[in-house]
């Protein structure tokens, strides 16, 4: 909802304008039933190097944070030399995770893996060796958790994927700053991309993320950029009079859908990215926005008032066909669909009036919800189709949340000084 309320007010900021001429540490809130048994013994580091570590810790975190995963304690004795399955079946590990770690000059480690089946060592079900310098022991850690988890789940790992989102500071004479920034999924190595004393909204990340879309108010209107990650570099996609807003990108990379108000009540568009070629796809004077590709490409979900009150529907590329999706309740936003097609993550408004994220089922229309508090908004799924991030506000301070599709497993972020606003998933790395 104060998205929506943003965006109301980012609309009349523009029709004014056109009138007037640390790290963040994860929190557990909620744990999963059923979840797979691992054994992640720490890496065999006889120097006792204090770096070292950080590879076991990463991989330990990682694997709490999907909540497919049970972490089995036990002696690390029973790892090395040579792994005790005996002992560590009779512990309930499923899978034993052991590793070795080895300096090779000051700042240079030769890293190695062996992911096991205790019933039959026999069956090594991952092995990779690494030399990395200690800069990318973190990096190596998400690496080997992304492994580990799509060894035994089947699905992508999404641990070494990053996040954007805008965060907003205030100075002590309360004036706003606005910040795009991106963070490992965890929180850790912030960046930022871009600063602006003007609002920031609509993060959006590229297919190949390399860039992300954008909107700005920096030139006293709403306008679409794109910055490119590695170099911050910057151009304008879109900056017609009325409102600019929404970027979404193709599967493809090469086309942006987006929302414009050129030509009266916000309508969908759609964007080349290379020619900046404009068609419009939606007409009438209902406002559509919140545009999002279907993940084959061939269609968008979008927001809609065409009902009387926000819904989501269908718009397919090809026909131009509408259908509506969502019947439960009156108030259905932010679509994103699933890798597989299954379900739509959506901002759904309870009877009670309270803003949650929840899931619909395609196929049955079935909407189930995935957070109970009184406030949240801005869900971005994961590459994998697994999980949520979305922002949430906790004693008055908003931050950034995560959650599993199931609903059986919540995280919280808990921010920097600063409020965090409209998060966006990368794209798999």
């Amino acid at each position: 909802m104060r998205k929506l309320v943003r965006l109301l007010s980012a609309i009349g900021l523009c029709l004014n304008l056109l009138v007037a001429h640390s790290a963040l540490e994860l929190e557990l809130t909620k744990g999963v039933r059923g979840a797979l048994p691992i054994a992640v013994v720490p890496f065999d580091n006889q120097t006792q190097d204090r770096n070292a570590v950080i590879v076991s810790q990463m991989i330990t975190q990682d694997l709490q944070l999907s909540g497919q995963f049970k972490l089995i304690e036990g002696d690390v004795a029973k790892a090395y030399p040579q792994v005790n399955a005996g002992y560590w079946q009779r512990r309930g590990a499923n899978n034993i995770l052991v590793g070795k770690i080895q300096p090779v000059d000051a700042n240079q480690y030769l890293v190695s893996f062996d992911l096991i089946d205790p019933v039959n060592q026999s069956r090594l079900l991952a092995h990779q060796q690494f030399q990395v310098d200690s800069n990318d022991l973190r990096r190596l850690g998400h690496h080997i958790a992304d492994v580990v988890y799509q060894t035994l789940t089947g699905d992508p790992g999404i641990f070494s994927t990053q996040v954007a989102y805008v965060m907003v500071r205030h100075d002590r004479k309360k004036t706003a700053q606005y910040l795009l920034e991106i963070s490992d999924i965890d929180g850790h190595n912030p960046r930022s991309l871009l600063r602006s004393s003007a609002p920031i909204m609509s993060p959006s990340w590229s297919p190949d993320g390399r860039q992300i879309a954008y909107v700005t108010f920096e030139n006293k209107r709403a306008e679409i950029h794109l910055v490119t990650v590695a170099t911050g570099q910057r151009r304008t996609i879109t900056a017609y009079p009325g409102i600019n807003g929404a970027p979404a990108w193709s599967p493809d990379g090469h086309q942006l859908a987006v929302v414009l108000s050129k030509s009266g009540a916000p309508k969908l568009y759609l964007v080349d990215v290379a020619s900046q070629q404009l068609t419009q796809l939606t007409f009438g004077s209902a406002i559509d926005t919140e545009p999002s590709f279907t993940p084959d490409g061939k269609a968008l979900m979008f927001t809609s008032n065409r009902g009387g009150s926000p819904q989501i529907y269908r718009l397919d590329l090809a026909s131009k066909r509408i259908e509506r999706i969502t019947f439960t309740g009156n108030y259905n936003a932010t679509p994103s669909m699933t890798r597989d097609g299954r379900q739509l993550v959506v901002l759904h408004r309870t009877a009670n009036g309270k803003f949650n994220i929840a899931v619909q089922s395609l196929a049955n229309g079935q909407l189930t919800p995935l957070t109970y508090t009184d406030f949240n908004e801005s869900p971005s799924l994961a590459p994998n189709g697994k999980m949520v991030v979305y922002a949430t506000q906790v004693k008055g301070k908003q931050i950034l949340a995560l959650a599993s599709l199931d609903g059986q497993v919540q995280h919280r972020l808990p921010a920097r000084i600063g409020e965090v606003q409209e998060p966006a998933w990368g794209p798999l790395q």
